[in-house]
């Protein structure tokens, strides 16, 4: 698995994800909000699987 999620990408899937799971257990969103796992996955991994499909890299190239 290369790395295909930049810096900035990977720090707003991070936030978005934690945003989405704590409004999820605070019961603003009901159980919707946990869809946030997704987001911060992808985040924490650097990995988005969507990506290579779509021919996206938000990466710096080396």
């Amino acid at each position: 698995m290369k790395s295909n999620v930049g810096t900035l990408d990977r720090s707003l899937r991070i936030a978005a994800g934690l945003v989405l799971i704590g409004l999820s257990l605070s019961g603003v969103i009901g159980l919707w909000g946990l869809i946030g796992v997704v987001p911060l996955a992808t985040g924490v991994f650097r990995f988005c699987p969507a990506y290579p499909l779509l021919g996206i890299n938000t990466c710096k190239k080396s």
